[in-house]
């Protein structure tokens, strides 16, 4: 696929993975309970979270966006659109911080796993974000489906390392998104990626 859009991808879903959200403090919260061995079931389920989040987002839109220009120039806009609103959301919330869930007891490998899974996968808006997100760094004149799953298993590995840094440093990063200051960091610089996604999906060539 696209080197370029590839590499925007890359940029655009570091900063993302780094905003805190369910899952990450879902990783923080059992790696303080649990420790070490927390990580490996934690990375796992994030990992099968988002291979089914994604699944389910690309089944229908790959083939959709490789069949139709006009559907392809739809799913952009109404993305681009979307976008835009998660932008705006973060900026509004910036003055906000995030409630921290307490630190749950111990618990064994198959129930954290499950419960972080569960946290993941089912997570309606990462579903919708996904078909938002995914088109807007898509070649339509190149095999559409293909694009869509390399940038799905470049999001599941980027995830997976995003969760392993969560987890190995869990008490040092929970005292960082502790701070108001470095929350209002966070939102920011979410809210001006999706922003900027967003114009760039509304003023982008359309595929003919």
């Amino acid at each position: 696929m696209d080197i370029n859009l590839w590499s925007a991808f890359v940029l655009a879903t570091s900063v993302l993975l780094v905003i805190p959200g369910p899952t990450v403090l879902t990783v923080i919260s059992y790696s303080l309970a649990n420790g070490r061995s927390a990580h490996v079931p934690l990375v796992a389920a994030i990992a099968l979270g988002d291979c089914t989040s994604l699944s389910l987002s690309l089944l229908g839109l790959g083939p959709l966006l490789s069949t139709s220009a006009f559907w392809f120039n739809v799913v952009k806009i109404m993305g681009g659109l979307y976008l835009l609103w998660l932008g705006a959301t973060l900026f509004r919330s910036g003055i906000s911080t995030i409630a921290l869930p307490s630190t749950p007891a111990p618990t064994t490998r198959w129930r954290l796993f499950f419960n972080t899974y569960l946290v993941t996968a089912l997570n309606p808006k990462g579903i919708v974000f996904f078909v938002a997100f995914l088109p807007q760094f898509v070649n339509p004149a190149i095999d559409v489906t293909f694009q869509l799953w390399v940038l799905a298993v470049t999001f599941v590995l980027m995830a997976m390392a995003n969760a392993t840094v969560y987890a190995t440093f869990a008490a040092t990063a929970r005292r960082i998104l502790s701070s108001p200051r470095a929350q209002r960091h966070f939102k920011l610089a979410g809210g001006l990626l999706l922003s900027a996604a967003g114009v760039w999906a509304l003023l982008a060539r359309r595929a003919t």
